[in-house]
């Protein structure tokens, strides 16, 4: 039986709407025992939920979400563990991050031009605190301005391809992303791949050219997957030898059917990412995991 464990959340360092320590807070109520801090191309809010981790007894693992392009898509690939001071690794964030702030006025640059609305960037950097602006920020902007009834509503109509905000991603590769990862000690996991909605055949190539890469994991187990994506997901990652991994992709408590911690168990045959970690020493609770 393996402790309460969470492996794929945000804070305000990117997306999310929770500051890291109040993140950190959250979990320990909700009776997580071991969560990694996985925010979108950025390690800056790690050293925060650390010291808040310490505090309340929490094994909080480091991470990240890392954007990349692949054959055209969007893929998301977590590192777990690594060593957020690596520099291979804190070189290539920085790359993103370029990218991403490029994007944002980008972004903002379009929905004035096609959509004829104004002022959007300065309410996403509002949003942001500061840090990372990223689409979903545009999206919650425009929701408090009334365009659109929800974040969803938002991407539907203005943020995805053939909508006028919409920009194309030029994020690193999957080998870039899984050296970065691998160079900084930490264990490479494919991202919610239900989400992609790739094919079958497309799946397991990306699948097959994240393992070549020295990729480890997929996330079987996600807040964006049904429970039959769960057990399809898991017929992937046994057949292709990969370890299995599981994650809310907690946001803030605006998505109420996102919940830190409130996972279904891995399906029967997974081998977990988590296996060979040193865990004994943590409190075990009957989660099934």
């Amino acid at each position: 039986m393996y402790p309460t464990i969470d492996l794929h959340t945000h804070s305000t360092a990117s997306d999310g709407t929770l500051t890291p320590a109040e993140l950190v807070r959250c979990a320990h109520r909700e009776g997580v025992e071991i969560l990694a801090l996985t925010d979108h191309d950025t390690t800056e809010g790690l050293a925060e939920a650390a010291a808040e981790a310490r505090r309340l007894g929490l094994v909080l693992v480091s991470g990240v979400e890392i954007s990349v392009t692949w054959s055209g898509c969007t893929i998301h690939i977590l590192g777990v563990g690594m060593d957020p001071e690596a520099a291979l690794l804190q070189e290539g964030l920085e790359s993103l991050r370029a990218f991403r702030e490029w994007r944002a006025e980008e972004i903002g640059r379009r929905l004035a031009r096609d959509a004829a609305i104004e002022g959007t960037l300065d309410g996403a950097r509002g949003l942001s605190n500061g840090r990372l602006v990223s689409r979903t920020h545009f999206a919650r902007h425009l929701v408090e301005r009334g365009v659109e009834p929800d974040v969803r509503s938002v991407f539907q109509h203005y943020l995805v391809k053939g909508k006028p905000g919409h920009v194309a991603g030029h994020w690193a590769s999957l080998e870039e992303a899984v050296a970065w990862i691998r160079g900084a000690g930490g264990q490479a996991v494919i991202a919610h791949p239900a989400r992609y909605r790739l094919t079958r055949g497309k799946l397991r190539r990306l699948a097959t050219e994240f393992l070549r890469a020295g990729g480890v994991g997929m996330e079987v187990v996600s807040g964006s997957h049904s429970l039959d994506e769960c057990f399809t997901m898991a017929r992937h990652a046994r057949d292709l030898g990969l370890l299995a991994s599981a994650g809310s992709d907690y946001h803030g408590p605006a998505d109420p059917w996102v919940q830190l911690g409130r996972l279904s168990p891995l399906p029967p045959g997974c081998s977990p990412l988590w296996k060979d970690w040193p865990i004994a020493r943590i409190p075990r609770r009957a989660t099934g995991q």
